[in-house]
Formats: structure tokens, sequence, C-alpha cells
């Protein structure tokens, strides 16, 4: 999600979220791992391969589990709330503008 779409949600949820409130912060749903990687490497102009589902442990150590989970989350409730529509460039499109990978 872009900072400013989160920005904008922080704010509608201190004005207007019901206190203990549960809101999702998601811009986007369903994002492939694989494809953050791809737009990652491409910014820092690095190969990205993948690797078998059995080898997930040994590469990325502790952090296994999170990259073969699957966990889908949601904002509609949220959105519904708060009317909040994150409107700024999506994960993907951030990253292929380049900006994250100069200086």
């Amino acid at each position: 999600m872009h900072r400013l779409d989160a920005a904008r949600l922080y704010r509608l949820a201190l004005e207007k979220a019901p206190a203990g409130a549960r809101l999702h912060a998601v811009a986007e749903e369903g994002v492939p791992l694989r494809d953050v990687a791809d737009a990652i490497g491409h910014g820092l102009g690095v190969p990205v391969t993948a690797i078998p589902a059995r080898e997930a442990d040994e590469h990325f150590g502790w952090l296994a589990l999170f990259t073969t989970l699957d966990a889908p989350a949601s904002s509609a409730l949220t959105r519904k709330l708060l009317d909040w529509h994150p409107d700024r460039p999506g994960l993907i499109a951030d990253l292929n503008a380049g900006h994250y990978f100069t200086g």
C-alpha cells in the first residue's frame, strides 16, 4: 500500500473508527510474492529465479514461513466503515516507478 493511502487511513481511523474496531489497511489483494520479487530484482538490476517450495526453508531461513504462507486479507469492511478508497499506485506499479532504487 502506498504510504499516502496508509496515512489517510490512519487519519480516518483516528477520526471516525469506533473504539475497538478492527481495521485492515490493504489497498490490493492477492499480489503474488513472485511479482514483488521480480519488481525488486528489476529495480536493483539483479536476476530473480524461482526455487522449489521444498527449498524455501534452506533459502529463506526463518522467513520461509512467511514466504510460503497464503494469508489473504481484505479491506472491504474498512473501506465501507470509513469510506476509504486507496487511490495511489499499487505495490508493483510503485516499485516499478524506480524511486526506491535510486541514490
